[in-house]
């Protein structure tokens, strides 16, 4: 199936279930869907709160618990979409977790990687190891201090320009490239500026790790503008874009009707990733006690709507309730009633995290199906612009969940070259 035949098929499923994954669910007092699909509604109350993170960890996990119920309310209504509609994405064939770098030696190795935290490292290296070896020069896109490009240089003994806008990244990652004596030079620039732009070429090679939203988009952009022979990319955090709703790339995501604010943008990045009982413990009351202000404020202002405070320090939560609605009343400059019950609105605040937290499950059932609209809305403006792609697996999902990799190769590059010449 192609690409294109790929991304209509998601995109009617994305479509069709807008009800259960395009929603907000700190604005919700009620499951937003619940008339529409009873039996699900049930399902999600049914699972214990002890069991909710661990199920939402594993998508296996989560089909199991939620798709028998969703399915008898599509039956019932006679729908017919289904969630079975993800072509697998072909792993790297190497060993990722062995580390093998070309071009290092066991020696070399820990002192090249020393300022590198392990998954990071693992990152690189699998992303190193899945570029094709070739003598073209390499363009490193939103760089930081230049972990990737170092290696590139040294595995495959490629000059590499790295691009990234923080001075002091560019400065530490020149000194790491000098003590190696590696062909890597920096360019201290804004991604989005011309200045970056016109450092695109046709005979090069475009690469870019996690670099985020927007700015892996612009590299896109500027790499089908001028032709350049190779472009691949890990997409990472979709939500940080410049404009107030996504704006898509190819003319199959235009055509779509689905209109994507940054909040549904990150409904991918969402995954129960906390380390420890503490941590986990320590979230949810943090979320109970904002609901709750909400339930209070709602009374207060008789407001429908929910309001957000600031980021809080750990330490506010070893407080009181009460002490936390005053201090986030001050942020908000509302004025609380003489008396109000704590107790009342803790106890609505906690009702209502559980709330959340069921909502959110069933959205997460479909975050997999978002991010490869995504990621093929990508794809299929590469083709448009004249690119054969690919998409593979660089590294296992424990190493890092945006682990796609896009490489797309210019079927005119060589034209291009001799044009540019």
């Amino acid at each position: 199936m192609s690409y294109s035949e790929q991304f209509q098929r998601i995109d009617g499923l994305l479509m069709a279930s807008r009800a259960l994954w395009q929603v907000k669910a700190f604005e919700c007092i009620d499951l937003p869907w619940r008339a529409a699909f009873p039996e699900l509604a049930k399902q999600v109350w049914a699972i214990e709160d002890d069991l909710l993170d661990d199920i939402d960890a594993d998508p296996q996990q989560l089909m199991v618990h939620l798709l028998p119920a969703l399915q008898r309310d599509l039956t019932a209504t006679r729908q017919c979409w289904s969630l079975d509609m993800l072509t697998a994405i072909k792993p790297q064939q190497h060993d990722v977790d062995e580390l093998l770098v070309p071009g290092l030696s066991a020696a070399e190795q820990p002192h090249f990687s020393a300022h590198i935290k392990g998954c990071k490292w693992q990152q690189i290296v699998s992303f190193c190891n899945g570029l094709k070896h070739s003598n073209t020069e390499v363009l490193e896109w939103c760089a930081g201090k230049g972990h990737l490009g170092r290696l590139i240089a040294k595995a495959q003994h490629r000059a590499v320009t790295s691009i990234e806008w923080q001075q002091t990244l560019c400065d530490k990652g020149a000194a790491f490239a000098k003590q190696w004596q590696l062909p890597q030079r920096f360019v201290c620039a804004d991604a989005f500026s011309p200045q970056s732009g016109a450092l695109l070429k046709v005979d090069q090679q475009a690469v870019a790790l996690h670099a985020c939203g927007d700015l892996h988009v612009a590299l896109l952009q500027h790499a089908a503008n001028v032709g350049t022979k190779s472009v691949v990319i890990s997409p990472c955090c979709y939500h940080l874009i410049r404009a107030k709703t996504y704006q898509p790339l190819s003319q199959q995501a235009k055509a779509s009707q689905l209109t994507l604010s940054k909040h549904d943008l990150q409904l991918p990045l969402q995954h129960s990733t906390i380390a420890n009982d503490k941590a986990r413990s320590l979230r949810l009351q943090e979320v109970a006690w904002r609901l709750g202000f909400d339930a209070l404020q709602r009374d207060v202002t008789q407001s429908g709507c929910y309001l957000p405070i600031p980021a809080i320090k750990q330490s506010q939560l070893s407080g009181s309730f009460e002490q936390f609605c005053q201090w986030a009343a001050a942020q908000k400059q509302l004025v609380l009633p003489p008396t109000w019950s704590a107790s009342h609105y803790q106890t609505i605040g906690l009702t209502r995290q559980r709330l959340t937290r069921r909502i959110d499950l069933v959205a997460h059932l479909f975050r997999a199906h978002l991010e490869r609209w995504l990621i093929l809305d990508r794809c299929c403006f590469m083709q448009e612009s004249g690119y054969q792609v690919s998409l593979s697996e660089f590294c296992a999902p424990h190493i890092s969940p945006r682990n796609t990799l896009i490489s797309a190769t210019c079927l005119n590059s060589e034209r291009n070259v001799r044009l540019s010449k």
